[in-house]
């Protein structure tokens, strides 16, 4: 059987409450996450990584307000409140996460034009970010996800990892959703027609 590997996706300081762009009950995660993370022998995180004035900032185009819509060279872009901005305290990952053996740190949406919800894919669909490939190199073939927002960056990297050949879970109360929109309801239906499999942290395991 493949290895597995622990996804903690995006546990950072913005989208915590009180964050420029707070996910309801995000901090409820993290204790979970570590309990989990204890049983995993690879573990990767990821970060988002905006530099000021990206292209998802709703500041960055005059007249729109956050979570309206915009059309980007790729396609169709919700623009968000700055956040998770390089180097700021919004960026960094929660005080009480406790990974210390993550093994990787895969920041994303760094490039000023392009929005990375996914670990896999940036959202232009082509730009790697080249984890599948380490996880390959690594024999890891089987994906636990966990973190925030299970309607964006935790689906999307999900979707994507199944796209790529790996087997992928998504641990339901490890994560939590922005649900804008009715978005975490199609989530959940995308994430089941791709095969990703519906978890719980008391039956994720390596």
């Amino acid at each position: 059987m493949s290895a597995a590997c622990l996804i903690v996706v995006d546990v950072q300081n913005d989208f915590m409450p009180g964050g420029t762009l707070a996910v309801p009950r995000g901090d409820e995660v993290v204790p979970v996450i570590n309990r989990i993370a204890a049983q995993f022998e690879w573990i990767v995180a990821t970060q988002d990584w905006h530099p000021r004035a990206h292209a998802s900032f709703a500041s960055s185009h005059p007249g729109r307000k956050p979570f309206e819509t915009t059309r980007l060279p790729y396609g169709e872009q919700v623009l968000w409140p700055d956040h998770c901005v390089q180097g700021t305290a919004g960026a960094a990952l929660h005080r009480d996460l406790a990974i210390p053996r993550a093994q990787l740190i895969v920041r994303k949406g760094y490039r000023p034009g392009v929005d990375s919800y996914s670990a896999f894919l940036e959202a232009d669909r082509s730009t790697s970010t080249g984890l599948a490939a380490w996880l390959r190199e690594l024999g890891i073939g089987r994906l636990w996800f966990c973190g925030l927002a299970t309607d964006f960056c935790v689906g999307w990297s999900a979707l994507d990892a199944r796209a790529a050949g790996f087997e992928a879970s998504v641990i339901e109360d490890a994560c939590r959703a922005i649900d804008l929109d009715g978005s975490l309801e199609r989530a959940w239906r995308e994430l089941r027609a791709a095969g990703v499999a519906r978890a719980r942290s008391d039956r994720a395991a390596p």
